[in-house]
């Protein structure tokens, strides 16, 4: 049983935007009473929406004795990184940890979560996002590969408790004291319910961190599973194209703040390992007269070339028109800003190299070899950036 007033344990912030998603907000927040270690709280912010903040706020009104859900408004800008930053300065937890509006987290989550932290150097955990398909089954073309184009696990992250350079915010826990080395998440680069599904905030959060505090151990638990519902809408071909699309805009804005020397690496071991293998596999499976395997080989090619356009054109947009997004610390809620950094506006002209942080974008290095925390092995990075996708 947590004690409210202790500022140990968890604060589980749930971003929310929309009374379309009314039994899945509601599905979360019980997935969160119900784990093996209860949380400290549940934050729901909701972004812009006045119906559905009263909406919320009367269902929540009645507190329960073990654990309490709090219903905020976005303190921000339209947007998720506002609302996450909003969950942030109110959380009173050790421990922030994000769950999706549209996913359940099985019961051990916050278990698995929180024995990472025994490592004092561990700043972010991430875990295992499942797909929950609403035709109940995978689309047979869908492949496995692109399954973060649906704010999922992919296919080619290395199994068990493995370093990562970035978290997915999706299904992601961070100390507090990160958000006090690095200030929060970014805005103006990621979701804002309105635009083309932009991400990359986790990223450039997750290598600014890292420049911060650069003993800092991000990781990826598997164990710490949640189910992401995947609509319809989202099983279908136009949304795939429209999603990696998006994706490469999104690597183009992170790698313009933070420099691309090294994110194109990842990129290329992402897309000269995994990918390959994976149109080798619906290629046999066609021949084989698997179904779906000549669709799934066609996906990733398609995948690559719409991504790779995607990224070239919004380089070129960043180097002609410039792009602003900004980033400073997060206040706790009742402190004062007497001290405090002012936030820093980044333009286009002054962003590379601006935060000193290595380059990086949100491709992933799979084939890497699993291992633990306190290994030397070299980080993965964890692909897309669907957590809290809109």
């Amino acid at each position: 049983m947590n004690d409210r007033t202790s500022p140990h344990g968890f604060s589980v912030v749930i971003c929310v935007y929309t009374e379309d998603r009314w039994e899945d907000i509601l599905a979360a927040v019980d997935s969160v009473r119900n784990q093996s270690l209860p949380a400290l709280e549940t934050l729901l912010v909701v972004d812009h929406n006045e119906r559905l903040l009263s909406r919320l706020t009367e269902e929540y009104a009645e507190p329960r004795p073990t654990e309490e859900v709090r219903v905020l408004a976005n303190a921000g800008p339209r947007g998720l990184s506002a609302g996450r930053n909003t969950g942030i300065a109110a959380a009173r937890g050790e421990f922030v940890a994000f769950l999706d509006d549209d996913a359940v987290a099985e019961r051990d989550w916050l278990h698995h979560f929180s024995a990472a932290y025994d490592d004092p150097r561990v700043m972010a955990v991430g875990g295992r996002t499942v797909p929950s398909w609403a035709s109940g089954r995978r689309p047979a073309w869908f492949p496995e590969e692109f399954d973060w184009v649906v704010g999922c696990t992919y296919l080619g992250l290395p199994p068990g408790r493995v370093p990562v350079r970035n978290v997915l915010g999706g299904n992601a826990s961070f100390r507090r004291t990160a958000f006090d080395a690095a200030g929060g998440f970014a805005t103006g680069i990621g979701r804002d319910g309105d635009r083309r599904p932009l991400g990359g905030e986790e990223t450039e959060l997750c290598i600014r961190l890292a420049k911060a505090v650069p003993e800092a151990v991000l990781l990826i638990d598997d164990r710490a599973v949640i189910h992401h519902k995947v609509p319809a809408v989202r099983e279908g071909f136009a949304y795939f194209r429209t999603r990696v699309y998006a994706e490469g805009l999104s690597k183009a804005l992170v790698a313009r703040s933070v420099g691309a020397q090294k994110g194109l690496e990842s990129e290329r071991r992402y897309t000269t390992r995994v990918l390959p293998a994976g149109v080798l596999r619906g290629m046999r499976d066609a021949l084989r007269g698997r179904s779906g395997g000549a669709g799934r080989a066609g996906a990733i090619v398609t995948g690559v070339t719409v991504a790779a356009g995607g990224y070239a054109l919004g380089t070129l947009r960043a180097r002609r028109h410039g792009t602003t997004f900004s980033w400073g610390p997060i206040e706790r809620a009742g402190a004062t800003a007497e001290g405090t950094a002012p936030t820093r506006a980044l333009t286009a002209s002054a962003l590379t190299g601006s935060t000193g942080a290595e380059a990086a974008t949100s491709a992933p290095a799979a084939g890497e070899e699993p291992a633990t925390a306190g290994t030397e092995a070299r980080p993965t990075e964890a692909v897309g950036s669907e957590g809290g996708a809109r």
